[in-house]
């Protein structure tokens, strides 16, 4: 294959983090046709790769021999580098290297530039959505790099999402992907505050959503968070609060290391943080609700 081709099934891909996006997103590129191996640190995560009709190897070095294209679903962008810097010099040339994590912009273009310079090609690719869409493969995906590197990808983009954005240069998906998360961030704390003021005057919560939901204060929290998850008090949105907050944190640093005032980014990410410290790092993100109305 050469180094401009595009990778279309059945090419070899390597999944490096069999975390609950991880799976069901190998999943979908298998279902796609390619050729898909996985590998996590975590016997665990690997036996249960297995269990769903997964391929995962018992080494790193097995699951990259012969990729053409290597992704990353990594916690952050540290441990990214990290199993980067360990396979780097035992991938051919030209293989495509995707972060698929949410990892810090400025850190991704660092490492995005020294694989590029080693004869690698990188792009950053996270994704939107959860895992519901991950399982069902409509995930939306914010891709920066080079646009020829994405063409090569794209393929394997789609296998897991039903849009491809190319947001930019090296960091810019990740940097988007935190941005966005920031926005839906503050749109579920608004929205919680609300709830809980409405209550207080003797709006029923239901009743105060649906006029949300009917009006310009609708978002995608009042839709799919609020009757579901926090006024049913099962908070089961299966997205962590210290995810949320994780991302939150680097849309905010960013601000501060490009030069950019956010004061409300800084607000919202103290609001996070505290409730991170709070409530525990199992906690689901939804579970802000519970500790905004706590603070009442």
């Amino acid at each position: 294959m050469s180094s401009s081709s595009a990778i279309a099934p059945p090419a070899k891909v390597t999944v490096i983090g069999l975390g609950n996006m991880g799976r069901p997103m190998a999943a979908c590129m298998t279902r796609a046709g390619y050729q898909v191996t996985g590998f996590d640190l975590s016997n665990a995560a690997r036996a249960k790769f297995t269990q769903e009709g997964g391929y995962a190897a018992a080494t790193v070095d097995e699951a990259i021999a012969g990729a053409a294209a290597i992704v990353t679903l990594l916690p952050d962008g540290k441990i990214v580098r990290a199993a980067i810097e360990g396979i780097k010099t035992k991938l051919a040339k030209g293989t495509v290297v995707i972060d698929m994590s949410s990892s810090a912009p400025l850190g991704t273009r660092a490492l995005g530039e020294e694989l590029i310079a080693a004869g690698l090609e990188f792009i950053d690719a996270p994704v939107s959505g959860g895992v519901k869409r991950a399982i069902d493969g409509t995930l939306a995906i914010m891709a920066g790099g080079a646009h020829a590197t994405i063409d090569r990808a794209d393929q394997i983009l789609l296998a897991m999402g039903k849009s491809v954005f190319r947001t930019g240069p090296l960091g810019s998906g990740h940097a988007a992907k935190a941005l966005n998360n920031y926005v839906s961030a503050a749109g579920l704390a608004a929205a919680a505050e609300a709830l809980a003021i409405g209550s207080k005057f003797g709006i029923e919560p239901d009743t105060l959503v649906d006029v949300l939901n009917a009006s310009t204060g609708r978002n995608n929290s009042t839709e799919n968070k609020l009757k579901q998850f926090m006024i049913s008090e099962t908070y089961a949105s299966g997205f962590a609060l210290a995810l949320m907050a994780k991302d939150i944190q680097t849309a905010d640093e960013l601000a501060h290391q490009i030069g950019v005032t956010a004061p409300l980014a800084d607000e919202i990410t103290a609001m996070w943080n505290a409730a991170l410290q709070q409530l525990g790092p199992t906690s689901d993100h939804t579970e802000i609700g519970r500790y905004l109305t706590a603070k009442k």
